[in-house]
């Protein structure tokens, strides 16, 4: 089976808060097969109270969900009418995949999985989200995200950044990169809100690289830079993670 871990001091300094809050790792239940099921929070804002999290397979694609003790999607960001210290909610699905499965270097950071919402900015420049015939005005209708995250301590002692693209680089993207500098991929998959569920079903061709994969579930808030320098995306707060300890306890089903 593939490791993922991250180092003991960005575990404690990123994840504290969150395992305070978060309750133990259960049994997975009635939820099906190699989810991650977790009691629920009295200190965590109901929805971002994370108590099950899941990947399973559905033919040739991924259907990721996540069950919150409240609402799904019910709390956003309030929009502050600039980009700079801007905030993005977000459901994440941390996995053990590389991100080359998705059209990232190989071996690039970690691969996860988002669904986001931020009134400030869009970065889905290809989709019309809310379907009013503009595409740029869509960032505070929840879209999904591939992203790859590492360390910064510029974000934070141990804490977690989407990966920038230095200036004059050339890395390996995806097709639908939104033309920001990061790695950040915004495929168009849209998700649905069920009472306390979200989840997004994404096409996926290497079926075969799964059996041995690991995931994870994450709510967090990532702020952008108020200088627009890099580091330009950081992970600010973390509210809950399902595990408890992000050891991606998760497989892939």
């Amino acid at each position: 089976m593939r490791s993922f871990c991250l180092s003991t001091p960005l575990q404690a300094a990123l994840l504290a808060a969150a395992i305070a809050a978060a309750g133990p790792a259960l049994a997975d239940g009635d939820h099906g097969p190699g989810g991650i099921a977790t009691a629920p929070a009295r200190a965590v804002h109901a929805p971002f109270d994370v108590v099950h999290t899941r990947i399973h397979t559905e033919d040739r694609a991924l259907v990721f969900e996540m069950q919150v003790s409240g609402k799904a999607g019910r709390t956003r960001p309030t929009k502050s009418g600039q980009l700079a210290g801007s905030w993005v909610f977000s459901y994440v699905w941390p996995t053990s995949l590389d991100p080359a499965e998705v059209g990232f270097e190989p071996k690039a950071g970690i691969l996860a999985f988002a669904v986001t919402a931020h009134p400030d900015f869009d970065d889905t420049p290809l989709f019309d989200e809310n379907g009013d015939g503009q595409l740029k005005n869509d960032g505070g209708v929840w879209h999904s995200h591939w992203v790859v995250l590492q360390p910064d301590e510029a974000c934070g002692k141990g804490a977690l950044k989407v990966v920038d693209i230095p200036e004059g680089s050339r890395p390996r993207l995806p097709r639908t990169w939104p033309g920001l500098p990061l790695l950040i991929d915004s495929p168009g998959w849209s998700p649905s809100f069920e009472r306390g569920r979200v989840s997004v079903r994404v096409p996926f061709d290497n079926v075969p690289a799964l059996p041995s994969a690991q995931f994870d579930g994450v709510t967090a808030a990532l702020r952008v830079n108020a200088s627009l320098h890099a580091p330009l995306l950081c992970v600010a707060k973390v509210f809950k993670v399902a595990s408890g300890d992000l050891s991606l306890p998760g497989q892939f089903r």
